[in-house]
């Protein structure tokens, strides 16, 4: 009888080496609410793994919001919007997100990664040149391959490596230079200015993903863009609505032409359903809420800083973070496994983190306070990275 050869066995082969270096592990269990403290793996942990930087997601408002939408407009859209067509709840978010983020207009997508990817696959084509930070998100990453542009990477938040690199391209139909304005791992903000300076100075496309500025950097959490006073010089701002927000999906706001434009040409509104009514109600409410209650972010900067204090006084390398996302920077991989562990023991789930997410060297536990953390959490929090820092020899 004749073997068979199966495809698929150099999985086996990844995967074992996954496991000799201690980086295989599957996601944790969350039973209930995502919240401040929450029941993973059948332990009751202080959770600082959330991108609910507000503390939304189980918010009495938004439930009822959700709860209405269901009871007037049911479950789904019926198919994506260019053949169902727009759900009137899905055009009111649009709206209520252009006058947030102070554009003409927006466009939902239905998440931040197809948003991302989407639109830069649909405005540039291979004539075209990206100028990218090194650290952008990977739905950049994917978008600039899908569009088929040449892709110039500057080394992190270098602007005047940017400048060269656009200044080096004269022959490209379309420049873009795009950025994150907080970087996911590192926490950090793009010096924006600058880079804005950098794109009118080269006539570029100015482009800049805000999903983990959006309710947390500027004025009400409009983002980046706010926080630098730069309305109106960015072309296209890219949003999620699934982390301050607490829901799900993404958009994209700027120009009405170029709205126009990305729902004729942008693949995943043309080849996708869009949100649930339920997930754009809850959406709605949150970004309204967010305008009107200061508070929710007052108390997420001021528990950001009491957070990163205690960790730096232990002795913990923290990077150059200035926003809620502070890693511990072990730099081993299996170390940084070995830390979350043990934190995870004492009661704090906070997740490693190894390459590919971030270089080689640079592994580390990422943590993300948000507003719901009392003062107890946080205390408690510090005192599980004290115990298990010295257990490893980390301080």
């Amino acid at each position: 009888m004749k073997s068979v050869i199966n495809p698929l066995a150099y999985l086996d082969d990844e995967l074992r080496e996954m496991k000799a270096r201690g980086l295989f592990r599957w996601p944790r269990l969350l039973t209930g609410p995502q919240a401040p403290v929450a029941v993973y793996d059948g332990r009751e942990v202080i959770n600082l793994c959330s991108n609910n930087y507000l503390d939304l997601a189980n918010h009495p408002r938004l439930k009822e919001a959700a709860r209405r939408a269901i009871d007037d407009l049911g479950v789904g859209p019926g198919a994506v919007r260019t053949i169902a067509g727009n759900m009137a709840i899905h055009r009111e978010l649009e709206a209520e997100l252009a006058r947030f983020k102070r554009t003409e207009a927006t466009l939902l997508f239905q998440s931040g990664f197809t948003a991302n990817a989407g639109t830069v696959s649909a405005v540039l084509g291979k004539e075209d040149v990206i100028v990218s930070d090194e650290l952008n998100h990977a739905s950049i990453i994917d978008g600039a391959r899908l569009s088929g542009a040449t892709k110039k990477i500057y080394p992190h938040r270098d602007v005047e490596a940017a400048r060269q690199l656009l200044r080096e391209s004269p022959g490209a139909r379309r420049p873009l230079l795009i950025t994150d304005g907080v970087f996911s791992m590192d926490g950090d903000i793009a010096p924006l200015s600058d880079l804005v300076a950098a794109a009118e100075e080269f006539g570029a496309i100015m482009m800049v993903d805000d999903a983990h500025a959006s309710g947390v950097v500027g004025r009400q959490g409009r983002g980046t863009i706010d926080h630098f006073n730069l309305h109106g010089r960015v072309h296209i701002q890219v949003g999620t609505l699934s982390k301050a927000f607490a829901g799900l999906g993404g958009y994209v706001a700027g120009s009405g032409t170029l709205v126009d434009y990305l729902i004729h040409r942008a693949r995943p509104l043309l080849f996708s359903t869009s949100h649930p009514p339920s997930v754009a109600a809850s959406a709605l409410a949150a970004v309204r809420l967010v305008q009107e209650d200061d508070g929710l972010i007052v108390r997420l900067w001021e528990n950001t800083r009491f957070f990163k204090e205690g960790l730096k006084r232990l002795g913990f390398d923290t990077g150059i973070s200035e926003t809620p996302i502070t890693p511990v920077i072990v730099g081993d991989e299996a170390k940084a496994m070995q830390l979350s562990d043990r934190l995870f023991d004492f009661g704090v789930f906070a997740l490693g983190i190894a390459f590919p997410t971030v270089p080689r060297g640079k592994a580390r536990v990422r943590t993300i306070v948000t507003a719901g953390h009392t003062r107890e959490h946080l205390e408690r929090a510090l005192d599980a990275f004290k115990r298990a820092g010295e257990d490893l020899r980390l301080i």
